[in-house]
């Protein structure tokens, strides 16, 4: 059962205008693409400073998403700080849960604490299938905050 933040989380995401998604399987991001996305932004943060990748991320100008793929930033207590869907922006996230129960980023916050970087795996709206579906994203801990982007399975 979806609590009513996780339906309104969800129908916010759905309601950003992904239908112009690519739907072909050839079309979707790779784990080697995610994982190149998330150095580039990390790469950024290193030369700019982490506000100023943050807010180029949210900018939406595409230069941090591809397809499918999108980089998003939270800090060390589950606040979201950048996202494609900029009602997610701002937002405590740490009690999520996915359609399973998990909580998905106290899990992450716990996996950069204890290795840095890592895949994590939990169930997500697909922008493009609308449907939830198992999703793996690569995490990878800057300074004080999470830097990930994800893929389908």
């Amino acid at each position: 059962m979806l609590t009513r933040f996780q339906k309104l989380w969800l129908a916010s995401f759905l309601a950003l205008g992904f239908l112009s998604m690519p739907a072909s399987a050839a079309e979707y991001g790779s784990a080697n693409e995610a994982k190149a996305m998330v150095q580039k932004a990390v790469d950024a943060m290193k030369k700019h400073g982490v506000d100023a990748t943050v807010a180029d991320i949210n900018k939406r100008d595409g230069q941090y998403q591809d397809r499918d793929l999108y980089v998003v930033v939270y800090d060390m207590n589950g606040k979201n700080l950048a996202h494609l869907n900029p009602k997610m922006v701002g937002k405590e996230m740490l009690d999520l849960t996915d359609v399973d129960g998990k909580f998905f980023i106290r899990e992450r916050i716990e996996l950069v604490k204890a290795k840095g970087r890592a895949w994590q795996d939990y169930k997500f709206v697909n922008p493009t299938t609308k449907q939830i579906e198992p999703k793996s994203m690569y995490v990878e801990k800057f300074e004080n905050v999470i830097v990930g982007c994800g893929i389908y399975q």
